[in-house]
């Protein structure tokens, strides 16, 4: 993440490939399960979920998204939209919970790993006075140990920080939610279906 960077108040920081696993193995399981197809997960009603769970209420926000991906994947492939250079970085929407930009960063793997560059971006998220809010997805199964013991580290800075996984993680500094909820939520797959 260039350091240079104006950063919002609310900040989603999200390990794309991470989401983009989740979403799949929900779609083959809800696929089967439901015997029908289920469509690519709405990215922007997926962010107002996330939004939603991080506190965030309708009105004038800014929101600022963050997508960590690897150099070599281009697109997202279980979101619409979904391509990193033309459909996300740079991009932004408005609805009743205000405007959601969105970046999208490719992890150099000759420079530097996906886990220690999602760390280092979540170190600056923390460190600055300008953000108050971070909503937080990691890959929880990879990395999510260093995740909780950098957020425990910078728990007295007075930010509300949600941490979103498929289990629940050990630590303090942190609320947690369950990320499957708001792919579901995405993927158009109901309550009243799971009955």
């Amino acid at each position: 993440m260039t350091p240079d960077i104006n950063l919002s108040k609310n900040i989603i920081l999200v390990d794309a490939s991470y989401i983009d696993k989740v979403a799949f193995d929900l779609t083959v399981n809800f696929e089967r399960m439901l015997m029908r197809q289920i469509p690519k997960a709405d990215l922007a009603h997926w962010l107002d979920c996330v939004a939603l769970d991080g506190g965030i209420t309708p009105g004038e926000n800014d929101i600022q998204v963050i997508f960590i991906h690897d150099k070599g994947s281009k697109a997202l492939e279980n979101y619409s939209p979904a391509t990193f250079e033309t459909e996300i970085h740079g991009k932004a929407f408005k609805d009743n919970l205000g405007e959601f930009s969105m970046l999208a960063y490719p992890v150099e793997k000759n420079i530097t790993t996906k886990d220690f560059f999602f760390l280092d971006t979540l170190t600056v998220l923390l460190d600055s006075d300008k953000v108050e809010n971070i909503m937080v997805i990691p890959d929880t199964e990879e990395y999510g140990r260093a995740v909780c013991n950098e957020i425990q580290k910078n728990k007295d800075k007075n930010k509300n920080v949600v941490l979103f996984g498929m289990e629940p993680q050990m630590g303090t500094g942190f609320s947690q939610q369950i990320l499957g909820y708001s792919i579901m939520s995405a993927l158009g797959i109901r309550g009243d279906e799971l009955r």
